[in-house]
């Protein structure tokens, strides 16, 4: 049967928006705690454990994902994180800490991982040409899941009861995940698209103005004990944090130092998700053409200018667009991320890979919001925060830095031996 890309990219944009619904997380914090009695921290671990396995799992079972391929991968992740939802549903209804941390933190957590990573590799390689945008697609699913589940959740839970809400979200999300399982698969060998050779009457098509191809194909262990591995990496923990960060602390800071209403602030974050699911298209199509290491480095000098700039705001317009900017690059860095890593190690294990340098996922998303706590816990305010990360961004702005010379420095040596 043959496939069409464009339904590729359909499939995965499915399982995406699926496993995006952990986002909307917050919509079932207070139902739980005013129904159950837990704690708010108690109700915080489970997401936690979550997103620490979305990383872990992913490094851990990424290989496996380029050995069982796209379409068996996405069906395994589909079954953990159904049953994720529906180990939540049976905690709810038997008021069970430990069974609620199985299934919403370790199951479903795991479901996440395999989820996140499945669909990537395949469709950067169905998209040669538009690597940037393919992987844009994607992982913009996973950013505005949280928009399509946070009403359906909070009706659900309204009209059906806690417990009930998981069990209908669980076969919501295994019928669509299986769909973009059962049409998702790989190219076939040296599968290339029309437009990348031949326009439509017959012509040599322009080459994009960046080139995609990749600097060397490489496997996970290889890519591991490379620089460029470890830059990346450093690149991707400072981005995250710093996004997670303002995430984190955005409704309070909108309030404390702009003297927003609870409510405006409350429609800020809302208007966040968009940008945090427009920034994954918008930069990771911008990228094909600027190139993937101009972007972050554009990235990093405008972080620093608004950490810079933030702890002396306080109109509420200017502070929303700013906090709108880095949301979007947070957003946009989880884009590039596997575009990136097909420009410097190839498609060969690009899953494994992918799933190796989600990691600073997990460590950035327990530095960042805990760090921003700790000092707004011990001064009173966020804008010692903000200049921390303003360091942490110029790090990361020299890093981008190096990392481009490095890549120049390697195409230099490479074109040499092939002479």
């Amino acid at each position: 049967m043959k496939k069409n890309r464009w339904l590729i990219a359909l499939s995965a944009i499915a399982i995406h928006l699926s496993i995006g619904s952990v986002y909307a997380y917050s919509v079932l914090k207070y139902p739980i705690v005013e129904q159950l009695g837990w704690s708010d921290k108690t109700v915080t671990v489970s997401f936690t454990i979550a997103i620490a396995l979305l990383g872990t799992s992913a490094a851990t079972f990424g290989r496996f994902v380029e050995k069982w391929g796209p379409r068996k991968s996405a069906t395994i992740a589909a079954i953990f994180f159904a049953s994720g939802q529906l180990i939540t549903g049976l905690a709810m209804y038997l008021s069970s800490i430990p069974l609620f941390y199985l299934g919403y933190g370790v199951v479903g957590g795991i479901g996440l991982g395999l989820g996140y990573i499945s669909p990537v590799s395949t469709l950067v390689k169905w998209f040669p040409d538009r690597r940037g945008l393919a992987t844009g697609m994607a992982v913009m699913g996973f950013g505005a899941g949280s928009l399509i589940a946070a009403p359906i959740i909070t009706n659900l839970i309204k009209t059906v009861g806690l417990s009930n809400t998981f069990f209908i979200m669980a076969s919501i999300y295994l019928v669509l995940m299986l769909s973009g399982a059962s049409y998702i698969v790989k190219p076939p060998e040296n599968w290339s698209p029309k437009s990348a050779t031949s326009t439509s009457n017959g012509k040599k098509a322009k080459k994009p103005r960046v080139s995609q191809d990749s600097l060397q194909q490489l496997n996970a262990s290889e890519a591991i004990r490379t620089t460029r591995f470890w830059l990346l990496w450093v690149m991707m923990f400072i981005n995250i944090s710093t996004g997670i960060m303002l995430i984190s602390a955005a409704s309070p800071l909108a309030q404390d130092k702009a003297g927003m209403s609870v409510t405006a602030a409350a429609a800020m974050v809302g208007i966040m998700g968009l940008f945090n699911g427009g920034g994954r298209i918008g930069w990771s199509a911008f990228s094909d053409i600027l190139g993937r290491s101009n972007v972050f480095m554009m990235f990093f000098g405008v972080e620093l200018l608004v950490m810079l700039t933030l702890p002396n705001v306080t109109n509420a317009l200017l502070l929303q667009v700013l906090i709108f900017i880095t949301v979007s690059m947070y957003g946009g860095s989880f884009a590039l991320l596997p575009a990136f890593i097909s420009d410097l190690f190839g498609t060969r294990q690009l899953g494994a890979i992918h799933g190796l340098l989600l990691t600073a996922w997990s460590a950035a998303g327990i530095f960042g919001p805990l760090l921003v706590a700790f000092i707004n816990d011990s001064t009173g305010s966020y804008d010692m925060a903000f200049y921390i990360f303003a360091v942490l961004v110029s790090i990361a702005l020299v890093i981008s830095l190096v990392m481009k010379k490095n890549m120049a420095a390697f195409k230099q040596t490479a074109s040499e031996k092939v002479s």
